[in-house]
């Protein structure tokens, strides 16, 4: 296993595009597959994945943001750092300075990256079989949504300007900052947004506990309750897109996978959570057969339909102070999606519409940044916010409140549609 492990990383560590992002969902969960005593090893190594920036020299990456704007570097930037300070999972990020003054991060893309994702594509492809002895859940379903998610992520133009409403949606927010793009200095392959300094998720890891439970419901209701509160949500949580900035808040970057959903379909996710949450499992398989969610209702009973959802979500449902392990969100992780598993067979066979894969797959990831924070709370009551609409009962919920009583969230844009599976 820890043969195939080490193999995993280090082709996946000589890829770009998908498969840096598959890395990158990796490197959030210890696998339980993983024997106990290398499970910190494997996890150091896929965090290479999320962290290291590769080796594509300055003057190439200079030549892609020339070519796209037709000037001079010296013209567009006062100031620009040769050295790259992360890497994206389709590009390098550098620091900058404008002309007037602001610091700013570039996102440039890797010249070639569109033939370097569909050669990523084929490669995994290939390899599927031993990424498949190590990870059961990499599956054709989830290459698919890779493949589509890395396309949307191409187009830097698309994504700044979804950064510019979320940072207009997030503005003078007490604990969230979503740093502002520069539209007019964003292409294709270049993406200036404003510069955030700021403590890394490793350093965070390295907080006392107090501090790290409090980033990790910030994490929590950024990733998870702008869902139920905005019918929108960042869909690419983990720990390379989260800063904790020097005033205490935290900051979120990259929105290359933004999703918006209609907000018939989030008070669908909320009444099955509700069903699970009060163990109304008949309630919960009525309303999964009347979505499309279960489509042969005479294979599934209302027990597993229940179990199965709190075997995944049971940490938010059950109203207890939770400590998130690294085990805990792997081994739900896993029992919901490891073809290989006895348990919920017939509820892994069944077809999830694509806009709920989306945003289970943004929950699981989310779960699994919580485990490596190793951060404890009340996550039900927490969730009782959006879930039952009642009052906020810790700190940053109040503050939360407050802040919404005078920004009202607006109407989200639809986005088109695709087909995937629980797989």
């Amino acid at each position: 296993m820890i043969r195939t492990t080490e193999q995993v990383v280090m082709v996946l560590g000589t890829m770009k595009g998908v498969a840096m992002k598959l890395g990158q969902m990796m490197s959030v969960l210890d696998l339980d597959l993983v024997p106990p005593d290398h499970r910190e090893r494997f996890q150091q190594r896929l965090a290479v994945l999320r962290n290291a920036a590769p080796t594509v020299s300055f003057e190439t990456m200079r030549g892609v943001i020339e070519e796209d704007f037709g000037r001079p570097l010296t013209e567009l930037f006062a100031e620009f750092d040769p050295e790259p300070i992360a890497a994206a999972s389709i590009g390098q990020v550098y620091r900058a300075a404008l002309p007037d003054g602001r610091a700013v991060a570039v996102k440039v893309q890797y010249p070639g990256v569109d033939a370097a994702v569909r050669a990523d594509l084929k490669n995994l492809t290939m390899f599927r079989r031993v990424l498949a002895s190590a990870m059961p859940w990499i599956t054709p379903a989830v290459l698919d949504e890779l493949k589509l998610n890395m396309e949307a992520e191409l187009d830097y133009v698309a994504e700044a300007a979804t950064q510019a409403e979320i940072a207009r949606l997030y503005r003078d927010h007490p604990f969230v900052v979503v740093p502002d793009s520069v539209p007019e200095l964003s292409t294709t392959r270049v993406l200036v947004s404003e510069f955030v300094d700021g403590m890394g998720f490793e350093e965070i890891r390295r907080l006392p506990a107090a501090e790290r439970d409090r980033v990790g419901e910030i994490i929590y209701r950024f990733y998870v309750g702008s869902l139920f509160t905005f019918n929108e949500f960042c869909g690419d949580p983990h720990p390379g897109n989260v800063l904790l900035a020097r005033d205490g808040r935290v900051a979120f970057l990259d929105f290359g996978l933004f999703n918006r959903m209609d907000p018939k379909l989030v008070h669908f996710e909320i009444l099955c959570l509700r069903a699970a949450a009060e163990e109304r499992a008949e309630d919960l398989r009525q309303l999964m057969i009347e979505r499309g969610v279960i489509d042969s209702p005479e294979e599934i009973g209302a027990e597993e339909c229940l179990e199965y959802v709190l075997s995944a979500s049971e940490w938010c449902l059950v109203d207890e102070e939770l400590t998130i392990t690294p085990e805990l969100a792997s081994g739900a992780f896993l029992l919901a999606v490891d073809p290989r598993a006895s348990e919920f067979t017939g509820m892994k066979q069944q077809n999830l519409p694509p806009e709920h894969l989306f945003s289970r797959r943004a929950d699981f990831l989310t779960f699994g940044m919580l485990g490596q924070l190793d951060c404890t709370a009340n996550w039900h009551l927490i969730a009782r916010e959006w879930l039952y609409d009642e009052p906020p009962v810790t700190e940053l919920g109040l503050a939360h409140r407050d802040w919404l009583s005078t920004h009202p969230p607006k109407p989200p844009k639809k986005t088109r549609a695709r087909k995937a599976s629980t797989r």
